[in-house]
């Protein structure tokens, strides 16, 4: 028997943390953290932890499949695959033309390796199809698109690593691991040390609300309620940064206007919070100097996202919560290409968030700041004429389970003349597919954590709090024997087979656009060399990608150090907190009324064990279905007992659950993850596979009208006792 240890990034989340990984007889038996790394600490999860059952576990896909004419599968050589649907997709290209392809690319496509994304962006390219979804316009869109209402600063927001105080709005790190790097607990133990305030809003007493100094637990869809409530509170009490607000911020007039009716009287009926806790939370944000406020997946998944984080941009915005002038950037961005470092102290004005670009044949959708809407996807599928979708390509994701509205998605995966999916096991869109190509796995590739370096980018509070950068080479090999595949590497094999020219654009492509960069036009005939393609996505990296190398266990990189530039010279931009767009539907939130007869709100939450849906990686020792969390007292009230199957219905349909006691959930709340199950149709083991929430919405109900993503959390439903042949 022969072990070794090698120094490696787990890409199980975005987190990226740094893990030794021990390899017996060249399978992964081991993964713990590096307790070398000087931010991370040997920090990892349990997600990170088990992950070696993905390489062992028999689920795995070692070969690609082909959907028989009976409907089975069989085993094909991968490359076969990728001959015979070149040659279909060429076809339906030439017959229907390059809108008739669509790709979806899912969360592992963008953490698996950095190429993938890029390589995306050349192949849709190529093909001439404007239409490649993604994840984002159905997990948080409301982040890049409220950029687009309110303005950027140029700089990085202050000091999301050791704040005075931090507004974190249905955001549980403790169990996402999203904005903080290492252990969750060291930042809130710092915090406190430090004498900083937290303030948490949730409907649940969640791992980090129980270490909030102020838990606002308000009823479910009310955020925005509050949000104005306390940005009423501090343009009343003067207590805004006066001298920042003069400087750089247009429409405080107007905002003042908007948010007068949100007495906090009026917040504390809507939101069932009490109306001193407003006034509370109000005064300790705007008064505690640096912080920064944040919001998870919950408020994004309302359908009132982007209006919540239009609000909470105005909130740091009045409160100057933004790195002036000679600051320095400890998180200066070591992998991001310098040109588009955020490093100086001007606002850069309102942009457009949507209305540009594809416009989709629903719903008046369009491109949007967060990319193309994938809740019109399963439309663009359904809906005959010009342009209909013929073919799909799903890349890293799993649409017939992670998109809203499940029964019209799969409905539509299943009417396509093709459906390919790259996947590492027999998920729900892989038991659709015609075509089913088994994919590496990260430590069969090399990677970087380059994604986390982008996070800064993206949203306020989240990525590194120094310059750290970390590249690791693969691990292992494949399994004896397997035919797998990297997902970029399939579609440049695709695109060589198809007769098309990729040219791949650094760091992640057209996606972040970098002014004067230059696509590296790519030999079809071969596969590229991975080493020239890295060198190539890390393209003007702040610290050059050779230095990178060389770390083995990674690196910091505070040298040469960077301090925020001042304002260039006739520089006039402003940040907006009075867009008109954004206030109106402030001001349609005091009108806003739900359907009669559905008593509870279903809101979404993450589970400890995986990363978004589940995979055979989850531990054997878990539960592997996605319980439905209620409050004891709604569980008597319904005479139902922890263990029992409970049915969950909305006005679209109903799933049945397994009811679980939980009393940090708010009363009248059930709490329920997302993209389990199975699907619809077929027989299902709830206790195994769990349920899929995504059938309780339809995507043309309630939605976000500028990113189309319909209300995922605080679903209006009705609980029972599942009947006799359901449970």
């Amino acid at each position: 028997m022969t072990t070794r240890t090698s120094p490696s990034i787990c890409r199980v989340c975005m987190n990226f943390c740094p893990v030794e990984v021990e390899v017996t007889d060249g399978v992964v038996a081991r993964v713990s953290g590096d307790r070398s790394n000087p931010i991370y600490r040997g920090y990892t999860c349990v997600k990170g932890r088990t992950q070696t059952t993905r390489y062992t576990s028999p689920s795995r896909l070692l070969h690609s499949l082909v959907r028989r004419a009976d409907g089975t599968f069989a085993p094909i050589p991968t490359d076969e695959a990728i001959g015979a649907i070149a040659e279909k997709l060429t076809g339906i290209v030439d017959r229907f033309g390059p809108r008739s392809v669509a790709l979806f690319g899912g969360t592992y496509m963008a953490m698996d390796s950095p190429v993938n994304l890029s390589m995306i962006d050349a192949f849709m390219t190529a093909v001439g199809s404007p239409l490649t979804f993604t994840t984002s316009t159905i997990d948080q869109p409301g982040k890049p698109l409220a950029k687009g209402f309110h303005g950027a600063w140029m700089a990085p927001s202050q000091a999301f690593d050791d704040p005075d105080v931090a507004l974190l709005v249905g955001n549980n790190p403790f169990v996402s691991h999203q904005g903080r790097n290492g252990a969750p607990a060291d930042f809130f133990r710092g915090l406190a040390a430090r004498g900083g305030r937290l303030i948490v809003i949730d409907p649940r007493r969640t791992e980090t609300a129980k270490r909030a100094d102020l838990h606002l637990q308000p009823r479910p869809g009310e955020d925005a309620t509050l949000l104005a409530g306390m940005l009423r509170v501090i343009l009343t009490e003067g207590l805004s940064d006066a001298e920042f607000v003069a400087e750089n911020v247009t429409g405080a007039d107007a905002l003042r206007a908007a948010v007068e009716p949100f007495t906090p009287e009026v917040v504390a009926e809507r939101a069932d919070v009490p109306a001193e806790d407003v006034v509370v939370a109000a005064r300790i944000f705007a008064l505690a100097g640096r912080g920064y406020a944040a919001a998870g997946t919950g408020p994004n998944m309302s359908a009132k996202g982007t209006l919540v984080e239009y609000l909470l941009l105005c909130l740091d915005t009045l409160c100057g919560h933004w790195m002036r002038a000679g600051d320095r950037v400890r998180n200066a961005l070591s992998l991001v290409p310098a040109a588009i470092q955020p490093d100086t102290a001007q606002a850069l004005p309102p942009f457009p968030a949507y209305g540009f670009g594809e416009q989709l044949r629903v719903r008046g959708l369009t491109m949007t700041a967060a990319g193309l809407p994938t809740a019109a996807m399963a439309d663009e599928i359904l809906l005959p004429g010009e342009g209909q979708v013929r073919a799909v390509v799903s890349v890293g994701g799993n649409p017939a389970a992670c998109v809203p509205d499940q029964l019209k998605m799969v409905e539509a995966l299943r009417s396509l003349d093709l459906l390919v999916q790259v996947d590492i096991q027999m998920s729900p869109t892989a038991a659709l597919a015609d075509y089913v190509i088994a994919s590496t796995l990260p430590f069969e590739m090399p990677g970087t954590n380059l994604m986390v370096d982008f996070l800064p980018l993206y949203a306020n509070g989240v990525g590194l709090s120094e310059s750290w950068a970390h590249y690791t080479p693969a691990i292992v090999d494949p399994p004896d024997g397997s035919d797998v595949i990297e997902q970029w590497r399939f579609l440049h094999r695709l695109a060589g087979r198809m007769g098309l020219q990729l040219g791949l654009y650094p760091a992640l492509g057209e996606v972040i656009h970098i002014e004067g960069s230059e696509p590296l036009q790519l030999d079809m005939t071969r596969d590229p060399d991975v080493d020239e393609l890295f060198e190539h996505i890390h393209t003007g990296s702040r610290i050059p990608f050779s230095e990178i190398r060389r770390h083995p266990r990674g690196a910091l990189f505070p040298d040469p150090p960077v301090h925020v530039r001042p304002r260039d010279p006739g520089w006039e931009g402003r940040l907006d907190v009075g867009n008109p767009i954004m206030l109106t539907d402030l001001r349609d939130e005091l009108t806003a009324a739900e359907p009669d007869g559905y008593p509870f709100r279903l809101i979404s939450r993450r589970l400890t064990h995986v990363m978004n849906a589940p995979t055979f990686a989850v531990p054997e020792t878990r539960a592997r279905h996605n319980p439905a969390f209620l409050h004891p007292a709604d569980l008597a009230g319904l005479g139902v007992e922890a263990g029992d199957v409970v049915e969950i219905r909305s006005d679209r349909a109903a799933i049945v659950a397994v009811a679980e006691a939980d009393d940090t959930v708010r009363p009248g709340t059930v709490s329920i993850a997302h993209a389990f199950g199975g699907l619809p149709g077929e027989e299902e083991d709830v206790r195994e596979l769990g349920s899929n929430t995504g059938r309780l919405v339809a995507d043309d109900g309630v939605h976000d009208r500028f990113s189309g993503q319909p209300r995922m959390s605080n679903i209006p439903v009705r609980i029972t006792p599942a009947p006799a042949e359901r449970r």
